[in-house]
């Protein structure tokens, strides 16, 4: 694929892309109008590769890929590369398997900051030789010192008034690699005093021998975000930067760095097939970022997570990243869907996270066919049906898409329900199993429990009951059976591992001052681990990440790393009760 491929690969998914009117279509349409850049659209997905993507980024993926499908744009996948120390191939790997399985394809092939190393150092030159940037010496701890805060102007650096000659000199030699890390830096000069801290004399440079992913130990400096993200934009010729609005304060210095250095520079350092036309200076437009309850979204506090143990990996099914959620069952659609209902605004907010397990509800109950499985097993033995017959039974896989078709089920003299389908002494208005009392098996017989068996520690362990002979799919009239329970058939039933996953934390929420650490939140029952459950035998060949409604339980997913053919392992995705929709409706 190359940088020629226009809309098909603009950032298609499987659904249309949103088309919900907010701001940013509202300014893109008034530059299309006006010409600005000559009709085009062109955005950029941004991520810096030092953790893996969670639910916030895939609303800007959505916004991102998604503008420039509606427009006929293009959308570059851009890995911003310049903190070596934090950054890895794993997350880079992780980074565009989550934009594939969202359904976005990048436009051309995939951009690195570090590709623009090399010009990124020719416009540092540029910038001391034109007065606008100087080497300082003072340490880490003193130029925080020299900042100033929010309240007091910071003061200018002894270094400050260095000649475009010695700046020039020091910084060949940092490029050279003569210094040890720390020792300079190198600085924009623009105004201590001002009441932007952004815009205090900012390091664009500075010294790290470390290893890049990339580039290998070719370089010993490397530049800050700030610097690189703006002209990166500007040599791909994005028309439109979209980020969230933590950078609001920073886009004086992206539109500082832009309009200091040589517009020429710039252009002929651009994307050859768009410089062509019309060179404009991308604007950055900033919108709220996503927020969720019961989650934090912060990628240091995620990596903790991970690294401290606290979770099993980036990919935990507690986690809010999208291998994660998708590990965990969720869909694309559903994700996408999420994004959309969000909307794009200015405003900050914190989003139910109800409204993300709607979604996915929402998706699996058209999409996913229906199975039991027993979580609790409890054996039950029919007295009076015979010993040696054996039942077909055709159950629908879905109950209305009727194009899934039907599963076939066994029905023998045992089985198991689960345990919590009954009661030795029921409470009040109690539907299910008791002795004496009938309850219809789904898609079955009628059975009525004629004896409990304990075992010596007291503990039901088995039920004798009866089934009625003339109940298979049908109420005969004036029969009432209020309780209608799932079941599988014990002699064919499959042994599969159940991991029931609630929200990782606690507190609506964990990052909230008054709590001090995020961590006191944990859920101690974010997962708990059932490993004797049974399922019907139509599960066997159930594919890793395929959904299933299992009847009465949840929707449940096949885990995509941990479970094999000889063992299933089933992640429950989320609950059957939706109390987001009913809130909302």
């Amino acid at each position: 694929m190359n940088a020629s491929d226009n809309a098909e690969n603009a950032g298609s998914a499987s659904a249309a892309a949103p088309v919900t009117s907010h701001f940013i279509r509202h300014i893109i349409e008034q530059d299309l109008q006006s010409g600005k850049h000559a009709g085009r659209v062109q955005t950029r997905f941004p991520p810096e590769p030092n953790g893996f993507l969670h639910i916030g980024h895939a609303k800007s993926i959505c916004l991102n890929f998604g503008t420039a499908q509606n427009y006929n744009g293009r959308c570059n996948l851009r890995f911003d590369d310049t903190n070596p120390e934090k950054e890895s191939q794993e997350f880079i790997d992780s980074i565009k398997a989550d934009i594939q399985w969202l359904g976005f394809t990048w436009s051309g092939d995939i951009r690195y900051a570090s590709s623009y190393f090399d010009a990124l150092y020719e416009f540092a030159l540029q910038l001391i030789r034109a007065g606008k940037a100087y080497v300082c010496s003072l340490t880490p701890e003193q130029a925080r010192e020299y900042r100033g805060t929010l309240t007091a102007p910071g003061r200018e650096s002894p270094f400050r008034s260095r000649s475009v000659e010695e700046n020039l000199d020091l910084f060949t030699r940092m490029r050279a690699g003569e210094f040890p890390d720390g020792a300079h830096s190198l600085r924009a000069k623009i105004d201590m005093a001002s009441p932007n801290i952004n815009m205090r004399d900012p390091v664009i440079y500075r010294i790290r021998h470390v290893e890049h992913h990339q580039t290998g130990s070719r370089w010993p400096i490397y530049p800050m975000y700030d610097y690189a993200h703006c002209i990166s934009d500007a040599i791909e010729c994005i028309t439109h930067s979209l980020c969230t609005l933590e950078f609001e304060d920073h886009r004086p210095l992206y539109d500082w760095i832009l309009q200091t250095l040589d517009k020429a520079s710039l252009h002929a350092a651009g994307d050859r097939l768009t410089t062509q036309q019309a060179f404009v200076l991308p604007r950055q437009i900033e919108f709220a970022r996503l927020n969720i309850n019961y989650t934090v979204m912060s990628k240091r506090k995620l990596k903790e997570l991970v690294t401290q143990g606290y979770v099993k990996g980036w990919d935990d099914p507690r986690m809010p990243t999208l291998s994660g959620l998708r590990r965990r069952g969720y869909t694309p659609a559903s994700i996408r869907n999420f994004c959309e209902r969000v909307g794009i605004s200015r405003s900050e907010s914190v989003v139910d996270v109800g409204m993300l397990e709607h979604c996915i509800r929402e998706d699996l109950d058209r999409n996913a066919p229906r199975a039991m499985c027993v979580l609790r097993p409890l054996k039950v033995t029919l007295s009076n049906y015979p010993e040696q017959k054996s039942e077909t039974l055709q159950l629908p896989c879905h109950p209305k898409e009727t194009a899934m078709g039907m599963r076939e089920l066994p029905f023998e003299r045992e089985l198991y329900i689960d345990a919590s389908d009954f009661e030795e002494v029921p409470p009040p208005q109690y539907k299910r199993l008791s002795p004496g009392a009938e309850v219809r098996l789904r898609g079955a017989y009628v059975i009525r429990c004629d004896e409990v068996r304990k075992d010596i520690s007291g503990q039901v362990v088995e039920l004798i009951c009866s089934y009625d002979e003339a109940t298979l799919g049908v109420n005969p009239q004036g029969r009432k059976v209020a309780g209608v329970i799932h079941w599988v058939p014990a002699r064919h039933a499959l042994d599969v591992e159940v991991r029931i996953y609630d929200r990782l934390f606690n507190k609506e929420n964990p990052d909230e001052k008054s709590i001090g650490d995020y961590k006191q939140c944990l859920n101690p029952d974010s997962l708990q681990i059932l490993s004797s459950c049974k399922a019907e035998p139509s599960l066997r060949s159930a594919m890793p990440e395929a959904s299933f409604q299992f009847e009465r339980e949840g929707y449940f997913c096949v885990d995509r790393h941990e479970s094999s053919p000889e063992r299933l392992v089933f992640n429950r995705t989320v609950t059957l009760r939706d109390s987001w929709a009913k809130i909302s409706s």
